[in-house]
């Protein structure tokens, strides 16, 4: 990295704008910054490291960056820092504007605005600046994988503040490793020494619960076995708690095995005792039924006896029945015959009751004369009823004149009326549709403007999503670069350590007899050994592997991000740089406008057609208005011919209907008085012949009574029975004859009669020993059901038992190598004999890198007396690792750092910052650092150790460096000739380049 120029404007101490020109101040390699105390001495170096980082170091830096501008300023000046530098053969431009309070624009007071970063790289093909970014963190995270060092590294390296450093001389261990893990980022370590306890802490959980689960399956075999197991006094975590519990465990299944064959035999004997017991009850049960059925067979019999008048009487009753049979179709006929003449006679009756009394007497004969005189007067009157129908139909067709003649004066008078409103009905119309029409035209117009309008807001819009993407894609490539430099760190960290462990590799290859590759001897008798964490080199090509692929993603990345802007700029070209918004706005008030004028000319058919049915309206009402005045002519005539008619047919009328109402009302009564003859002729001749009928049947009743033997009809009729009584006797009498023959059947049966003569079954004795029986096979049974179910369950638990412990087995052995390892990166594991953690192990390795090269400066400032060394030795009870000494090569001796003087400790504090610098430019891949700064402390030298620092100094340029010493002392004002002198005054500091090239 080299610093070409730097602008500063209202920063700091500056009101107004300075430039600072390090081209020139490095010409001669060395230079001086001084000036007086508070004339901005620092705030350049801040300048620089803001312009880079966005932030001061230390304190400097506020939570908003407010106080970075000048107190100087004019209120309408910016505050703003610039600064052009090369830095991995890219030339740049950082621009920086921190938040500033300026006075509104509008009205009184101040408003805050916002900071502005801007990065820029020179293009020395074209000449030309090209904007490579505006955004704060893509800014910040560009610079730092250009230089490969945070700010904190910046600082300390660049800027060697060596104040610092010399407290870093004097500082214990534990301060030593906080500046160290920030310079070298040894966080990643510190992560994995928390990592490892958390595995350990998770294993011991992962352990402690697998024993609590085999412990509780061991409470649960101690109660299935019945309290007959004894527990392990063991906790969760102890050794042997697992084949304590396996032995209990099988101690207890024997047992339960043992109690299973006893209950097997209990119950066996208990079965053959239950079945005796059954069948001397089966026996003294069979008995019992046969002396109960014996007993109620004769009570049986008795009751028959008992009862037998009864069944005589029944039996006389069935037989008047059959006989009364033979009788029961006269007596059928015989109330058919009587219910038909009632009926027939009170037909009669009613039928002359409608008749007048002149008919009373009338025979049949009488009443069917009566009824056809009556017809044939009704046949003289059918023409008379002809012509009344006829006069109806008259005075009918008078009435539809009438109306006709109304419905014609009203379509005249409307035709009237809608015809004199025609002319002005056709003018409107014929308006509308001259209105539709140029809406037609109109809407023409604007779908030609619509298209294009269109594609220019789909291009705007496609334009910011690109844009949108470009920065999505922007991120992913500088995501995929950070990757990329993670993965080549790894990589060359791993080759690093393969090349330090190459010759165990190599010793690996080496046989008895055979030559060395490297130094050709064919005896080996002390080869290297592969140390922890060897890296082999299939390690080695997997992580280059593993860095090619994240090199490939970051040239995909960055591939994609040119196709992304490539569009961005083809969508951008189509919209140009009319905002989406106002062409959206444009777009819809184009939109509304042509679906306004597509609705009004979709109004052009409408209208035509309303116009073309008003025409045919005009049509039909002026011809309507026509045929009403030839259909009011006609109708003159045709009533005069209705009146003539209906006079010549009311006179017949009325000559006809004689004292009636009319002729139909005439008509009327003749119909029903014949209708009522008729009816009172055929009812009277019914009667007459139902009578005869039932004089017949009596006679055939009384000769069927007596040929059956009963006195009178009345005597067979009451000897009937009906189906249901019938059925009910012969159930009485068939039930009686099977009762009997029963009870015959079992007084004769032999085994019944001898089970009577035995003396009375003990049945509840009897039941008594079989249910006694049976609970002791039930109890056998239970005894054995359990001792199974105990060996079941104890197989179950042992088989679950067994199986966690063989799950617990790899998970113990992760518990033990993971506790080993986090109790030796922590630095608590007695094979760490040193008590050192691992990040202060890594730590150890950079102060010893870094007190090697410093020891390379201090054995030059300090004429060859000192040198650095590192020192891993434990102090007292604590932990080792970062210790450091000074060597007096006049002594021979080692002592503490903070022994040394206050000019001794400036130049070794000098030597440890440029040591520490050099480790930290190679930390970060090599990146060339041309421009140093050293802030402060020569003036605690004699002149003899000045010019020695002066000549280490000096001989940075060997390297194409340029250091810029900031300090007070004016002697170097004469030694250093390149000068940047910073002058105070009200007004605010100024610089001054003196002695430059």
């Amino acid at each position: 990295m080299r610093l070409h120029r730097l602008d500063l404007t209202a920063f700091g101490p500056f009101g107004g704008s300075q430039s600072v020109d390090f081209d020139d101040l490095s010409a001669a390699g060395l230079f001086l910054l001084h000036g007086p105390t508070g004339a901005g001495k620092t705030s350049i170096l801040d300048a620089v490291c803001y312009a880079l980082y966005g932030s001061v170091p230390g304190a400097r830096q506020s939570a908003q960056g407010l106080t970075l501008r000048s107190d100087h300023a004019a209120p309408g000046t910016r505050t703003e820092v610039t600064l052009d530098l090369t830095v991995a053969g890219r030339r740049l431009e950082v621009t920086r504007q921190p938040p500033w309070e300026r006075p509104k624009k509008r009205g009184t007071g101040t408003t805050v605005e916002k900071a502005q970063s801007a990065l820029r790289e020179y293009d020395a093909v074209t000449g030309t600046w090209k904007d490579l970014s505006r955004s704060h963190q893509e800014i910040g995270e560009e610079i730092t994988q250009l230089l490969g060092m945070s700010r904190e590294q910046f600082c300390q390296v660049v800027l060697l503040p060596q104040g610092d450093f010399a407290r870093f001389l004097r500082a214990d261990a534990e301060a030593r490793g906080r500046l160290l893990g920030r310079l070298f980022d040894t966080r990643r370590f510190a992560e994995v020494e928390k990592r490892l306890a958390e595995r350990r802490r998770t294993a011991e959980a992962r352990v402690r619960e697998g024993d609590a689960a085999l412990l509780a399956d061991a409470h649960r075999m101690q109660q299935a076995a019945g309290d007959a197991m004894e527990l392990p006094e063991l906790a969760p975590g102890e050794p042997g708690l697992a084949e304590a519990v396996l032995t209990a465990a099988a101690v207890a299944r024997s047992t339960a095995r043992e109690q299973l064959t006893i209950a097997e035999c209990g119950r066996l004997a208990a079965e053959s005792a239950q079945a005796a017991a059954e069948r001397a009850l089966a026996d003294v049960r069979e008995l019992a039924r046969s002396q109960e059925r014996f007993a109620q067979a004769r009570e049986r019999a008795r009751l028959l006896e008992e009862r037998a008048g009864e069944h005589r009487q029944a039996q006389a009753r069935m037989e008047r029945a059959r006989k009364a049979e033979a009788v029961a179709p006269a007596l059928e006929l015989r109330e058919s015959a009587d219910a038909e003449h009632r009926r027939a006679a009170a037909a009669e009756t009613r039928a002359r009751a409608l008749l007048p009394e002149r008919f009373a007497e009338a025979g049949s004969a009488g009443l069917a004369a009566a009824a056809r005189r009556a017809a044939e007067e009704l046949g003289g009157l059918e023409s008379a009823r002809r012509g009344e129908r006829r006069l109806a139909g008259l005075v009918a067709e008078r009435a539809d004149l009438d109306r006709q003649e109304r419905a014609d004066e009203d379509v005249l008078a409307e035709t009237e009326g809608w015809l004199a409103d025609w002319e002005a009905t056709r003018t409107s119309l014929q308006a509308r549709v001259e209105s539709a029409q140029e809406a037609a035209t109109r809407a023409e117009q604007l779908a030609v403007q619509r298209e294009p309008a269109q594609r220019r807001l789909k291009a705007a819009r496609l334009r910011d999503q690109l844009a949108r993407d470009t920065d999505e894609a922007q991120k992913k490539a500088l995501a995929s670069g950070d990757r990329a430099l993670e993965a080549r760190t790894h990589w060359l960290d791993l080759k690093e350590q393969r090349l330090n462990g190459i010759a165990a590799e190599l010793a690996a290859t080496l046989r008895d007899g055979e030559p060395c590759a490297v130094c050709g001897a064919t005896d080996h008798p002390a080869p290297a050994r592969k140390v922890a964490g060897h890296v082999d080199r299939a390690a080695e090509e997997q992580a280059l592997a593993a860095y090619q692929r994240a090199e490939r993603a970051r040239a995909d990345a960055e591939r994609d991000l040119g196709l992304v802007r490539e569009a961005l700029a083809a969508a951008t070209a189509e919209a140009g740089d009319t905002p989406t918004d106002r062409l959206a706005a444009d777009a819809d008030e184009l939109e509304r406008g042509y679906l306004q004028a597509r609705r009004d000319a979709s109004a052009l058919h409408p209208a035509r057609e309303e116009l073309r049915g008003a025409e045919q309206e005009y049509e039909r009402r002026t011809a309507a208005q026509r045929e009403a005045a030839v259909r009011a002519a006609s109708r003159v005539g045709h009533r005069e011919r209705l009146e003539r008619e209906r006079a010549a047919l009311e006179e017949e009328l009325a000559r006809a209907r004689g004292a009636a109402e009319s002729v139909a009302a005439r008509a009327a009564q003749l119909e029903r008085r014949a209708a009522l003859l008729a009816d009172a002729a055929d009812a009277a001749r019914a009667a007459e012949d139902s009578a005869e009928r039932l004089k017949a049947a009596d006679g055939r009743l009384d000769e069927a009574a007596f040929r059956a033997g009963f006195d009178t009809p009345q005597a067979a009729a009451d000897a009937l029975l009906d189906d249901t009584a019938h059925r009910e006797l012969q159930r009485r009498l068939d039930a009686w004859q099977s009762e009997e023959a029963a009870v015959r059947a079992v007084l004769a049966e032999p085994e019944t009669v001898a089970a009577a003569q035995r003396p009375p079954a003990d049945l509840a004795t009897a039941e008594q020993a079989a249910a006694e029986a049976a609970e002791r096979l039930r109890r056998a049974a239970s005894a054995q059901d359990a001792a199974a179910r105990r060996c079941a369950e104890l197989d179950r638990l042992s088989a679950r038992a067994a199986d966690g412990v063989r799950r617990l087995a790899p998970l113990r052995e992760e518990y033990d190598r993971v506790a080993r390892l986090a109790g030796l990166t922590a630095g608590t594991s007695a094979d760490n004999e040193r008590r050192m953690r691992l990040e202060s192990y890594v730590l150890a390795a950079r102060l010893e890198q870094v007190a090697a090269a410093a020891t390379v400066r201090l054995h030059r400032m300090s004429s060859g007396r000192y040198t650095l060394v590192h020192s891993d030795d434990r102090t007292g009870r604590g932990r080792s690792g970062l210790g450091l000494h000074v060597v007096d090569a006049w002594t021979g001796r080692a002592r503490d750092t903070s022994t040394l003087s206050g000019g001794e400790t400036f130049f070794a504090s000098l030597a440890l910052a440029l040591g520490l610098a050099d480790v930290v430019t190679d930390e970060a891949g090599g990146v060339r650092l041309d421009t140093l700064f050293i802030d402060e402390g020569f003036g605690s030298l004699d002149d003899q150790t000045l010019d020695e620092v002066l000549d280490v100094l000096d001989s940075l340029r060997e390297r194409d460096r340029s250091v810029g010493i900031v300090s007070h002392v004016a002697d170097l004002r004469r030694r250093i000739h390149a000068q940047l002198e910073v002058v105070k005054g009200r007004a605010g500091s100024v610089v001054r380049l003196r002695g430059g090239a």
